[in-house]
């Protein structure tokens, strides 16, 4: 490989919220960044950057959306205009942003659990009712209820529709087949979706990602889909963000919303950092998912191999592992704290996402694999333990 993944980096006592949250005893396998240094040649352009010395108010450049336009059509087949490209200095900042404008008092947002804990927050922050509508899992696979989706959409109260695309935690690839039900189903119910595919990069070989916004087009709905660099070149330190829609209007709508909360100015080293990734970080990107995937092969193995009381949840995206630890007989809380006490490691408790959570851990795989080794060992100490 061109670049080291191997290579072990301190990064302790440097505010990090994955390596400085807890004790120094505790492994960190847990938040989703990357222990690797980004690409150097993102580094470098955020380098000239800084040694321009010049630091004051700065507009966007017509690059960002360039280098957003030609990623999307390169890797996801994805034909957008620059006018249906909205930049935003945050995922999350931008799905609020959409909320704020559109929802009305007594209005609910369905979320399908177990996701992304944040949406929790949003959610309950923007003063909607949370509506859940739970993934079925069965036989190690996840899929939608679309009876129960369909149920809860019918709902006049019902706005909004969070959509995860590929699916945290459990890591799935919707296929179009899924993207189509969902689009008729918000059609049919005037249900407003919010996809965000901030892991869309990061699929394996075998799987395709699809932009919700290209099945949307097809369908009479008003659709938001969200992307950004930061999860693929592991830059959330230097958040980055777009809202993609061919509803000009609606994009303006949504625009106008973020100059009333301030909240429209990004920083110039994200946008730096943006236009490189999307410009010169591609060969990067294709070596750290393919480190990442044998990551994954090699946690399968020594899983199945030394701690078959833990089941993996096949992955087919992201590198953020959905651990079924049912067979421990362990509440996911009590497991989460247990880990940290005794075995030394911090996982994130599947209640984190949801109620459907229960029973199930994530665990982060995006790191050289000395560390991956180690975490391991510490897990499988553990489990024995309770024998």
């Amino acid at each position: 490989m061109k670049y080291n993944f191997d290579e072990i980096i301190d990064r302790r006592n440097t505010n990090s919220v994955k390596w400085d949250f807890f004790p120094e005893d505790v492994l960190p396998m847990w938040v989703a960044d990357m222990d690797f240094k980004i690409a150097p040649e993102i580094q470098n352009a955020i380098t000239e950057k800084a040694n321009s010395g010049l630091m004051g108010y700065q507009f966007l450049s017509s690059e960002f959306k360039i280098s957003a336009k030609k990623w999307l059509k390169k890797y996801h087949q994805f034909e957008v205009s620059e006018e249906e490209i909205l930049p935003v200095p945050g995922m999350l900042l931008g799905i609020s942003a959409i909320i704020r404008k559109y929802l009305e008092e007594g209005d609910k947002i369905i979320l399908q659990s177990p996701v992304y804990d944040h949406f929790f927050d949003t959610v309950k922050n923007s003063g909607a009712e949370l509506i859940c509508n739970q993934l079925t899992y069965n036989k190690n696979e996840y899929q939608i209820d679309f009876k129960d989706l369909e149920e809860k959409a019918s709902d006049p109260k019902t706005k909004f529709l969070i959509f995860c695309n590929p699916h945290n935690p459990v890591g799935k690839v919707w296929t179009e087949n899924d993207l189509r039900k969902i689009a008729e189903i918000a059609s049919k119910n005037n249900v407003i979706v919010i996809s965000d595919e901030i892991h869309s990069d990061l699929v394996f070989d075998g799987f395709k990602h699809i932009p919700f916004g290209k099945i949307a087009n097809d369908y009479d709905l008003i659709s938001f889909t969200l992307g950004s660099p930061c999860k693929t070149f592991n830059l959330s330190g230097l958040s980055s963000s777009y809202i993609i829609s061919d509803q000009k209007n609606e994009l303006k709508k949504v625009q106008q919303t973020l100059q009333k909360q301030e909240t429209e100015w990004m920083n110039p080293f994200s946008a730096t950092a943006f236009i490189a990734a999307y410009s010169l970080g591609e060969e990067w990107m294709i070596e750290v998912k393919k480190y990442i995937y044998e990551n994954y092969l090699f946690t399968k193995s020594y899983i199945e191999e030394k701690i078959p009381e833990i089941k993996i949840v096949q992955p087919e995206a992201t590198y953020l592992l959905w651990l079924d630890c049912s067979d421990l007989n362990l509440k996911s809380d009590i497991l989460e704290e247990r880990l940290i006490n005794e075995a030394k490691i911090k996982l994130n408790s599947g209640t984190r996402y949801g109620d459907a959570g229960e029973s199930f851990m994530r665990m982060n795989i995006a790191c050289p694999r000395e560390i991956l080794v180690e975490g391991l060992s510490r897990i499988e100490k553990f489990v024995n333990s309770l024998k």
